[in-house]
């Protein structure tokens, strides 16, 4: 195994994963540095979610090393990974996972609660998030009571109120209309940026990737170029991705 650079927060080398036989990943490799937000961008199935996922320790690659922090993640036992992403990981998808059984407030919260914060202090948290998303207002109402870009709010919600060190974005505004997407959008980019969050986020928009530090474009799981955006100059002519057969 080769040392990752210390200024990635998030490394990875070499990557290969496949779906009962199709490819996901075909041998990338990329570095995130700290709290840098850089946008993974591809047409659906060019296997965005899937470097999510292996990144985040949701899912071991066939073949290639993961390493958060410098500690190798791909060799983690389960149970590891699994506190790993419950106390240093936040995770957005496109479609809310929210408990049915908790208000929205009981949502936003759960991280912290997990974690042994206190109920009077993660609930406060979880309300100051809500707020600041403009939901609220329906901070005790369940799920299945509110409209899919409320759900929406609440999960980026609770994905900030952790104040994880990185948050994985899996299309995070993909069901919200325009409007919303662009306050939920600079909400969450300000509030990532702010509290120093490092953010890997997939999308296949390209508004939404222009408001990262850089965009790595994936296609049919591999790597084919780095765009450096003009707003992060001091970013350019370093490559965020390579391709590795």
């Amino acid at each position: 195994m080769v040392a990752p650079p210390d200024n990635d927060v998030i490394w990875a080398r070499s990557l290969h994963h496949s779906h009962n036989g199709s490819p996901g990943l075909g041998g990338v490799s990329i570095g995130v540095r700290d709290a840098e937000i850089l946008a993974v961008t591809g047409p659906r199935g060019s296997g965005k979610t899937t470097l999510l996922h292996c990144l985040s320790g949701r899912l071991v690659p066939q073949q290639g090393e993961v390493w958060f922090n410098s500690v190798p993640v791909h060799t983690m036992p389960a149970r590891v990974r699994e506190q790993l992403r419950r106390e240093r990981f936040g995770w957005i998808a496109s479609d809310p996972e929210l408990v049915p059984e908790l208000t929205a407030w009981e949502n936003t919260a759960l991280p912290l609660l997990l974690r042994g914060v206190s109920h009077r202090a993660a609930r406060k948290t979880a309300t100051e998030w809500l707020e600041r998303l403009d939901i609220a207002a329906f901070a005790k109402k369940r799920p299945h009571a509110l409209l899919q870009a409320q759900r929406q709010r609440i999960s980026v919600a609770r994905a900030l109120a952790a104040q994880p060190t990185v948050i994985f974005a899996d299309e995070p505004t993909a069901t919200l209309h325009r409007a919303d997407r662009a306050q939920v959008l600079r909400t969450f980019t300000t509030a990532a940026r702010s509290h120093g969050i490092t953010v890997v986020l997939a999308t296949h928009d390209t508004e939404v990737a222009a408001l990262a530090d850089r965009t790595v474009p994936l296609l049919d799981g591999r790597c084919v170029t780095t765009v450096t955006l003009p707003s992060k100059p001091e970013a350019e002519g370093r490559a965020a991705c390579s391709l590795s057969v």
